[in-house]
């Protein structure tokens, strides 16, 4: 009997190679016994999320204390999961994140929740061009506890150099969340740019500028197609600051250009689902961004992990 589409998406979830144990980790940090609250999604972690976050799926599930995810949950898979979680498992004193495009603070929420687990010192960074996504992840770190001393909340486009962008406005709901900034534009394109209403003008602010040349424990990047560009703009910065990068790639092309980017910098690969593009009228269409973990050969020194 062949399974339906859907079904070898799922199984497609399980795709990933890494050189450690993901699910192991996952159980690592699951809080298990978890008493479900009303009007609130609770995942594995424990984070709280508020319904409106994301409506049409999470609406249904409030009062919900979600499993360890296998191979996935509404918005991320095994592979996405333990490569962040991985992050916080070898993070000393401070947990630093970078979440670059944060919507409702995904990633900086959930792995700030995992690593003051361990008691760690927090310092929590999102840089979102959408407002209301920014308030959404105001609203989510709020309720899960975290005060203004652990988190930075920025306004703006993360670029490979200072400048100015061009951002798309999203619809008033707040479940877009596929605009992708358009940096440094022609004159020309600027001046037709303005004469809609549907963009405006964004401070494209570097990574330099991000973290105050403060060392990262993990860079999330998932930028709506524009993973490589950001990479190999700002390469130097991403060595110098950043321990390890955990990209959401969104084609396979991308994939083969960041693999070549990073490995001839000596980089490690400690993740890797592909993309999943199933054709559709001919062309590889994603349905489910790919995971790449890497990181640095400093880092990889200095933990004692052999590359």
């Amino acid at each position: 009997m062949s399974l339906q589409p859907q079904d070898r998406i799922q199984q497609a979830l399980f795709a990933y190679f890494c050189d450690f144990d993901a699910e192991a980790l996952l159980e690592r940090f699951h809080e298990a016994g978890q008493a479900s609250e009303p009007g609130i999604v609770r995942n594995f972690l424990g984070t709280r999320i508020a319904p409106d976050v994301f409506p049409p799926i999470l609406t249904p599930m409030a009062g919900m204390v979600e499993p360890v995810p296998h191979p996935g949950n509404w918005h991320a898979d095994i592979a996405e999961w333990a490569a962040a979680l991985r992050s916080v498992a070898l993070a000393r004193g401070t947990y630093r994140i970078v979440e670059l495009g944060c919507g409702w603070g995904c990633w900086i929420a959930n792995m700030g929740v995992a690593a003051r687990r361990r008691g760690l010192d927090l310092d929590l960074i999102g840089i979102e061009a959408d407002r209301y996504h920014l308030a959404s992840a105001e609203k989510t770190l709020r309720l899960n506890g975290f005060t203004a001393s652990d988190y930075r909340l920025i306004h703006g486009v993360a670029g490979p150099r200072p400048g100015t962008a061009i951002f798309p406005i999203p619809e008033e709901d707040g479940t877009d969340w596929g605009g992708a900034a358009i940096f440094d534009p022609s004159p020309e394109r600027l001046a037709k740019i303005r004469q809609g209403a549907r963009y405006r003008e964004l401070p494209s602010i570097p990574l330099s500028e991000i973290v105050e040349e403060d060392m990262v424990d993990l860079l999330h990047i998932d930028i709506q197609g524009a993973e490589f560009d950001y990479v190999d703009g700002c390469f130097a910065d991403i060595s110098a600051y950043v321990k390890r990068v955990l990209i959401g790639t969104h084609s396979r092309v991308i994939e083969g250009r960041l693999f070549s980017r990073f490995l001839e910098q000596g980089w490690h690969l400690e993740m890797e689902r592909p993309a999943i593009a199933p054709p559709v009228g001919g062309d590889p269409t994603i349905q489910i961004d790919g995971v790449q973990l890497w990181a640095n050969p400093v880092t990889l020194a200095q933990d004692g992990i052999g590359s």
